[in-house]
Protein backbone atom coordinates (compact mmCIF):
# COMPACT_ATOMS: atom_id res chain seq x y z
CA UNK A 1 0.00 0.00 0.00
CA UNK A 2 1.27 3.45 -0.87
CA UNK A 3 -0.68 5.03 1.99
CA UNK A 4 -1.19 4.91 5.72
CA UNK A 5 -4.83 5.63 6.64
CA UNK A 6 -6.69 5.31 9.94
CA UNK A 7 -10.12 6.19 11.31
CA UNK A 8 -10.67 8.40 14.33
CA UNK A 9 -13.71 9.04 16.48
CA UNK A 10 -12.93 12.78 16.42
CA UNK A 11 -14.59 15.24 14.08
CA UNK A 12 -12.54 16.93 11.36
CA UNK A 13 -11.55 20.07 13.26
CA UNK A 14 -10.81 18.22 16.50
CA UNK A 15 -8.72 15.65 14.61
CA UNK A 16 -6.73 18.44 12.94
CA UNK A 17 -6.06 20.21 16.23
CA UNK A 18 -4.90 16.99 17.89
CA UNK A 19 -2.77 16.19 14.86
CA UNK A 20 -1.10 19.61 14.90
CA UNK A 21 -0.16 19.10 18.55
CA UNK A 22 1.25 15.61 18.01
CA UNK A 23 3.15 16.75 14.90
CA UNK A 24 4.89 19.40 17.01
CA UNK A 25 6.09 16.64 19.34
CA UNK A 26 7.82 15.10 16.30
CA UNK A 27 9.24 18.51 15.26
CA UNK A 28 6.89 18.90 12.29
CA UNK A 29 4.84 22.02 11.66
CA UNK A 30 1.83 22.64 9.45
CA UNK A 31 2.80 25.01 6.64
CA UNK A 32 -0.62 25.20 5.06
CA UNK A 33 -4.10 23.80 5.46
CA UNK A 34 -5.98 23.42 2.17
CA UNK A 35 -9.76 23.03 2.37
CA UNK A 36 -10.60 21.17 -0.82
CA UNK A 37 -14.36 21.13 -0.15
CA UNK A 38 -14.46 24.93 0.20
CA UNK A 39 -12.29 25.48 -2.89
CA UNK A 40 -14.41 23.19 -5.07
CA UNK A 41 -17.62 24.81 -3.86
CA UNK A 42 -16.08 28.24 -4.52
CA UNK A 43 -15.58 27.11 -8.12
CA UNK A 44 -19.24 26.04 -8.38
CA UNK A 45 -18.60 22.31 -8.02
CA UNK A 46 -20.60 20.13 -5.66
CA UNK A 47 -18.49 18.35 -3.07
CA UNK A 48 -20.23 17.72 0.22
CA UNK A 49 -17.72 15.84 2.36
CA UNK A 50 -15.10 17.75 4.38
CA UNK A 51 -11.62 17.13 2.92
CA UNK A 52 -8.56 18.98 4.21
CA UNK A 53 -4.96 18.58 3.16
CA UNK A 54 -2.25 19.57 5.64
CA UNK A 55 1.17 20.24 4.22
CA UNK A 56 3.67 19.46 6.96
CA UNK A 57 7.40 19.97 7.22
CA UNK A 58 10.37 19.43 9.48
CA UNK A 59 12.93 21.95 8.18
CA UNK A 60 15.95 19.93 9.32
CA UNK A 61 14.68 16.80 7.59
CA UNK A 62 13.79 18.73 4.44
CA UNK A 63 17.31 20.16 4.25
CA UNK A 64 18.85 16.77 4.92
CA UNK A 65 17.02 15.02 2.06
CA UNK A 66 17.42 17.95 -0.34
CA UNK A 67 21.17 18.03 0.33
CA UNK A 68 21.25 14.37 -0.72
CA UNK A 69 19.08 14.72 -3.85
CA UNK A 70 17.24 17.80 -5.13
CA UNK A 71 14.61 15.64 -6.87
CA UNK A 72 13.23 14.71 -3.44
CA UNK A 73 11.81 18.24 -3.37
CA UNK A 74 9.14 16.95 -5.74
CA UNK A 75 7.69 15.08 -2.75
CA UNK A 76 7.90 17.99 -0.30
CA UNK A 77 6.25 19.09 1.82
CA UNK A 78 4.71 15.93 3.24
CA UNK A 79 0.94 15.74 3.03
CA UNK A 80 -1.50 14.49 5.63
CA UNK A 81 -5.19 14.41 4.70
CA UNK A 82 -8.12 14.60 7.12
CA UNK A 83 -11.48 13.87 5.59
CA UNK A 84 -14.93 12.35 5.97
CA UNK A 85 -15.75 9.12 4.16
CA UNK A 86 -19.15 7.51 4.66
CA UNK A 87 -19.62 9.50 7.85
CA UNK A 88 -16.29 8.48 9.37
CA UNK A 89 -13.32 10.78 9.95
CA UNK A 90 -10.12 9.47 8.41
CA UNK A 91 -6.52 10.61 8.62
CA UNK A 92 -4.08 9.46 5.98
CA UNK A 93 -0.90 10.16 4.10
CA UNK A 94 1.16 8.80 1.25
CA UNK A 95 4.03 6.84 2.79
CA UNK A 96 7.37 8.63 2.31
CA UNK A 97 8.98 5.21 1.74
CA UNK A 98 6.61 4.58 -1.14
CA UNK A 99 7.35 7.93 -2.76
CA UNK A 100 11.12 7.82 -2.27
CA UNK A 101 11.46 4.45 -4.02
CA UNK A 102 11.30 6.39 -7.27
CA UNK A 103 14.68 7.97 -6.52
CA UNK A 104 16.41 4.58 -6.01
CA UNK A 105 18.84 5.52 -3.20
CA UNK A 106 19.35 3.36 -0.10
CA UNK A 107 20.37 6.28 2.12
CA UNK A 108 17.27 8.24 1.12
CA UNK A 109 15.14 5.13 1.71
CA UNK A 110 16.48 5.02 5.26
CA UNK A 111 15.74 8.73 5.79
CA UNK A 112 12.23 8.29 4.39
CA UNK A 113 11.57 5.36 6.73
CA UNK A 114 12.56 7.47 9.74
CA UNK A 115 10.30 10.32 8.63
CA UNK A 116 7.46 7.90 7.91
CA UNK A 117 7.71 6.35 11.38
CA UNK A 118 7.60 9.78 13.00
CA UNK A 119 4.59 10.90 10.97
CA UNK A 120 2.74 7.67 11.73
CA UNK A 121 3.55 8.13 15.42
CA UNK A 122 2.10 11.65 15.27
CA UNK A 123 -1.06 10.39 13.58
CA UNK A 124 -1.49 7.56 16.07
CA UNK A 125 -0.87 9.88 19.00
CA UNK A 126 -3.64 12.17 17.71
CA UNK A 127 -6.21 9.38 17.75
Amino acid sequence: MFDYTVETTSGIEEAIEKLKTSLMDEKFGVLWEFDIKAKLQEKGLEFDEPYKVLEVCNPQEAKRVLDKNKLVGYFLPCKIVVYKDSGKTKIGMPKPTSLIQNVNDDELNSMALDIEKRLIAAIEQSL
